[in-house]
């Protein structure tokens, strides 16, 4: 049985973790971390304390209408992507524990293709 790193549950949503495969289960956010539980294998599980996380990184498409994906950058073990149900839910919960200036959006695509014309152009 795995035991949770959370004193106080803030909110418990049906996620997708999107590390290696899709692995269906929950998300717990709470006072002391952010934690995906697999729905059928107990063993895979995520734990990840506030104090690690560095920044939340959301894919926002539509101006904010639909949030496909998330990613949560920790400061040593690399980044962690997943999607949920209701993710300004999510987010909510999670600004309660992370710097709201550490919630940032990802590139577009378009954003990105302009960074590679501006890159080639300057050289």
């Amino acid at each position: 049985m795995v035991q949770s790193i959370n004193t106080k549950v803030d909110l418990v949503i049906d996620a997708t973790s999107h590390i290696r495969v899709s692995d269906y289960g929950k998300i717990m956010i709470g006072d002391k971390g952010f934690e995906f539980f697999n729905k059928r294998d107990a063993r895979k599980f995520i734990q990840i304390p506030w104090e690690e996380v560095d920044y939340v990184i959301a894919s926002v498409m539509f101006k904010g209408k639909w949030i496909p994906r998330y990613a949560i950058q920790t400061k040593q073990n690399g980044t962690f992507t997943f999607s949920s149900k209701d993710p300004k839910k999510v987010f909510r919960a999670m600004r309660e524990y992370v710097d709201p200036d550490h919630m940032v959006r990802s590139l577009s695509f378009f954003d990105v293709l302009k960074r590679n014309f501006k890159m080639k152009s300057n050289k």
